[in-house]
């Protein structure tokens, strides 16, 4: 059964249904769930059942088998909730009598440190952006101005209604499951927005019939089909960019000035729990990996330039 015949399906169809209405949740997390969901309608056509007939020995294999294929734990993590949620939500509503997921176990997740730039190296992105203060340099450099000042998720940059930058203050940013949180922003990140704003009529749509430019809600407006920059695009635009300042493309990605961002407020001294408002973080343990990173960084810099580790090494 393909992906497209699978979301047919009136059970699927009813669970993401309820994602969106009921749990407000992201489109990109929507049909995450419906891809997850839709892999494991194949495999279970494979095994002669289906959705609602599935055992748990029918999802535990599932799960091995991708764990076999080598999918990423976090990856696969995913996929285990999408079948936990969907299941739960078969169970509740009546159209199954037994939850075949409740006894999932959860694969074993690595913890890795998000990867970030130091302090000279973010703020030499920004400067390579400058370039010549063309139109393309000055949207470029208003998106990296916003995303370090305010640690915004990438999708949250790229679909910034204008309402978010018309008023004085800080941002209104709407994150994951519809929460919203204010982040103030700088001045530097202001005239960087600023300065883009009169260019921004650059990159509207134009309309077909007169050719003259179409008014857009979003900060970012594109030609493309979701009426603003995509986070594709913002990405492709990144690893060119570290080129020039650089940086190995593989360091540079729209989620690397966020981490940067956090990270670097908490080795200045900024309270966790502000850290974790900022970001949008649920659960502060979210936040807290972070800690690892700025204590890495903190020790290093102690061991590299403390008087007596410096009279210890030209000892040694």
């Amino acid at each position: 059964m393909s992906a497209g015949r699978a979301a047919d399906l009136p059970e699927l169809d009813a669970f993401l249904e309820m994602l969106a209405v009921e749990r407000n949740a992201a489109a990109n997390t929507i049909e995450a769930y419906r891809r997850d969901l839709s892999a494991l309608t194949a495999f279970l056509r494979k095994r002669k059942t289906s959705l609602a007939a599935a055992s748990p020995d029918d999802l535990s294999a599932f799960l091995a088998q991708l764990g076999a294929a080598g999918m990423a734990a976090a990856t696969l993590a995913r996929h285990r909730s999408a079948l936990r949620q969907f299941y739960r939500f078969l169970y509740a509503s009546g159209a199954i009598s037994r939850d075949p997921a409740s006894g999932l176990e959860a694969p074993r997740r690595a913890r890795t440190l998000p990867a970030v730039l130091s302090e000279k190296e973010a703020l030499a992105l920004i400067e390579a952006a400058r370039g010549d203060g063309r139109p393309d340099d000055l949207r470029l450099v208003a998106l990296l101005e916003l995303l370090y000042a305010a640690g915004l998720r990438v999708s949250e940059l790229v679909s910034l209604p204008m309402s978010a930058v018309r008023r004085a203050g800080p941002l209104r940013i709407k994150g994951k499951g519809g929460r919203e949180r204010i982040v103030p922003v700088h001045d530097a990140a202001r005239a960087a927005v600023e300065a883009y704003l009169r260019v921004r009529d650059t990159f509207l749509p134009r309309a077909k019939k007169t050719g003259s430019s179409e008014a857009s809600p979003y900060l970012f407006p594109s030609r493309g089909t979701p009426g603003h920059l995509t986070r594709q695009r913002f990405g492709q635009m990144l690893k060119a960019l570290g080129l020039r300042a650089g940086l190995a493309p593989e360091r540079v990605h729209p989620h690397v000035l966020r981490h940067s961002f956090a990270t670097h407020l908490l080795a200045h001294g900024a309270d966790l729990r502000v850290v974790q408002e900022l970001l949008g973080h649920a659960d502060l343990s979210t936040t807290q990996i972070y800690t690892h990173v700025a204590d890495a960084r903190l020790k290093a810099a102690v061991f590299e330039a403390h008087p007596l580790a410096l009279r210890g090494r030209r000892r040694a």
